[in-house]
């Protein structure tokens, strides 16, 4: 069983058997009914994956590998927030899309944004890679995505929404804080949220000169909504297989020459979801 697996069921066992259910509660999301999406919950669970003795990817429920490398490149490289951007992943976006063909002031915005420094104006990313090349004992290599000014403008607040990075003994860490998180969709253990960011660690970790350690993943509110409880049992039934192996092409030097050609999967074993599930908004 791959370190994801385990996760997964750990945390869906816990949430069906023990998690808080918000059905005599107000709730924000809706089904596209208009019927209000009421989950089960737990406050924070955190994951620790050592990425240099696996990469963690589900193998109970297959995932879409190649649109997380795109919408990985789309946020950190283009850092674009215009939906037809994003190519043939675009549609995971849609609901959010605006007239204008954005998703508002969030995500790749945000890693855009511009500061200024004492040693030059730099957005978020570029920021996150000079301290990384040259001051990598920094303790304030963060990258946030959370702007209260701006979260009005934000067709989506981002649930993944920052990160802190760190480098010990020539390894390179990342803690990631997720606000909220839906089990059957991104936020599952070695789900799309997982697998995006441990991408992430492999190539700043390559561009930058170091090895890959831990990346360790906060959940802040992980939950299952009502209507996808009988899809998360029937998950935790699957076949479970050995996590899979990541290929870089390691003769990428530079982080923004990275194309999606230039990562790959390998033995990836994993049952593809039969069931079809609402996406509450």
């Amino acid at each position: 069983m791959s370190q994801a697996d385990k996760y997964f069921i750990e945390e869906a066992t816990e949430l069906l058997t023990n998690g808080f259910n918000d059905k005599d509660y107000e709730v924000r999301p809706k089904w596209p009914d208009g019927t209000p999406a009421h989950t089960i919950k737990t406050h924070c669970v955190v994951r620790r994956y050592d990425l240099s003795k696996e990469f963690p990817a589900l193998t109970l429920r297959t995932q879409a590998f190649k649109g997380v490398v795109r919408e990985l490149l789309w946020m950190w490289q283009k850092k674009s927030n215009v939906v037809d951007e994003l190519g043939k992943s675009a549609g995971i976006w849609r609901a959010w899309e605006r007239p204008d063909g954005t998703i508002g002031k969030t995500y790749g915005y945000q890693l855009g944004k511009v500061s200024h420094y004492s040693y030059g104006d730099l957005d978020q990313v570029d920021n996150l890679i000079y301290l990384l090349k040259n001051k990598p004992m920094d303790r304030r290599m963060i990258v946030t995505m959370w702007c209260p000014g701006e979260l009005h403008d934000m067709a989506l607040p981002p649930c993944v929404y920052e990160s802190l990075w760190d480098v010990t003994d020539g390894k390179l860490n990342c803690t990631l804080i997720q606000r909220s998180g839906d089990v059957l969709a991104a936020a599952s253990s070695g789900g799309w949220d997982t697998m995006e960011y441990a991408i992430l660690v492999h190539m700043l970790a390559q561009v930058c000169g170091y090895k890959v350690g831990t990346l360790v993943h906060i959940v802040h509110n992980l939950h299952i909504y009502d209507r996808h409880i009988e899809v998360v049992k029937k998950v935790m039934e699957n076949p479970e297989y050995p996590a899979p192996t990541l290929w870089i092409n390691p003769e990428v030097k530079d982080f923004y020459s990275f194309t999606e050609e230039d990562f790959r999967l390998d033995n990836y074993q994993s049952t593809k979801l039969q069931e079809k599930f609402e996406v509450a908004e």
